[in-house]
C-alpha cells in the first residue's frame, strides 16, 4: 500500500474514519518498462470491492505482463470532489514515479467498474496536464492514455443513474449543473483518450444507457472508443468468470490495449 500524500492530504477529515488514500501495488519486476494500468473497484462510493474488482483484475493484467495497482480512494461522508482528487493523484504519482516502478510514463491507463466506473470517465475528460499550486508530483500530468469503464455509471441523469451513486458523490439534493458536468456524455473533450467500454443488457441496477450515451457523444468527438453490449448478466461482475460472452471482455480488453501500445 502506498498513501497517495505523505501529508497534507487535502479534503482529509478524521472523523469520517477512513484510512488516508492509497494504491496497492502490482509492479512487475522484469528489467522492462511496462505499461501500468491504474484499476478503480466499485461500490456507489459507499464502499470499494477490492477483491473482485480489484485483487483479481490486477493479478490478470499482470498474468498479460501488464503492471497495475488498484486505488483505494475515499467514500461517502466525503462528497465530490475528493474521490476526483485522489484518482487524478494516483495517476500523477505511478507517472512521477515512473522510473523507478519500471513503467513507461506514456502507458498508463485506468480502468475501473460501475461508481469506479464514473470515477474512470472523470479520470479521462477531467484530468489537467499538471499543476502549478501543488508538489512536484502534483506538477505532472493526470491524463490517462487510455481509459475503460466497465458496467460504468457514466451518466448521473436522474433518469438512468444508479440513484445511491449520485446521492454518495453529490448529496440528497444535488445541483442540477453539477450533475450536467460530471456526466460523461456532457463533457467530451478533443485531447479526450481512447475508451474501451462494456456493459450488460440484463443490468438492473446500472442502465446500460450509461454506455450508450457517452460511446455516442465519443463516437461524436471523433474519439476512438470500443463498446461491448453483452446480451446476459447482471451488475458487478468483474473478470465475469463463467458468464456466457460477457467473459470475454478482459481478453478484449487487454487485445484493445495491446493496439494502444500497452
Amino acid at each position: 500500500k502506498i498513501y497517495l500524500w505523505e501529508e497534507n492530504v487535502p479534503y482529509f477529515n478524521s472523523d469520517f474514519n477512513q484510512e488516508p488514500p492509497s494504491i496497492t501495488e502490482y509492479f512487475l519486476d522484469n528489467g522492462k518498462k511496462n505499461a501500468c494500468v491504474l484499476v478503480i473497484p466499485g461500490g456507489g462510493y459507499g464502499f470499494v470491492c477490492i477483491d473482485h474488482e480489484g485483487d483479481a483484475i490486477c493479478r490478470y493484467l499482470n498474468d498479460q505482463g501488464i503492471s497495475a495497482a488498484y486505488l483505494n480512494y475515499r467514500i461517502a461522508p466525503y462528497k465530490h470532489p475528493v474521490m476526483e482528487t485522489d484518482a487524478r493523484r494516483a495517476i500523477r504519482l505511478i507517472r512521477y514515479n515512473a522510473e523507478k516502478w519500471n513503467i513507461d510514463p506514456e502507458k498508463i491507463g485506468t480502468m475501473g467498474f460501475s461508481a469506479g466506473g464514473h470515477l474512470t470517465c472523470m479520470t479521462g475528460l477531467r484530468f489537467d496536464y499538471g499543476l502549478t499550486d501543488g508538489d512536484e508530483i502534483d506538477s505532472v500530468s493526470s491524463r490517462p492514455d487510455t481509459f475503460a469503464p466497465c458496467y460504468a455509471v457514466a451518466s448521473l441523469n436522474p433518469e438512468i443513474t444508479h440513484d445511491g451513486t449520485l446521492h454518495n458523490l453529490l448529496g440528497e439534493n444535488p445541483d442540477e449543473d453539477m450533475i450536467k458536468l460530471l456526466s460523461s456524455e456532457n463533457i467530451v473533450r478533443v485531447d479526450t483518450p481512447p475508451a474501451f467500454l462494456w456493459h450488460t443488457a440484463e443490468d438492473a441496477a446500472v442502465n446500460p444507457e450509461c454506455s450508450l450515451r457517452f460511446a455516442s457523444s465519443l463516437i461524436k468527438a471523433k474519439i476512438p472508443c470500443e463498446l461491448h453490449i453483452f446480451p446476459y448478466g447482471g451488475h458487478g461482475l468483474g473478470k465475469a468468470d463463467g458468464q456466457p460472452l460477457a467473459e470475454q471482455w478482459m481478453p478484449l480488453y487487454v487485445e484493445w490495449l495491446r493496439y494502444y501500445g500497452f
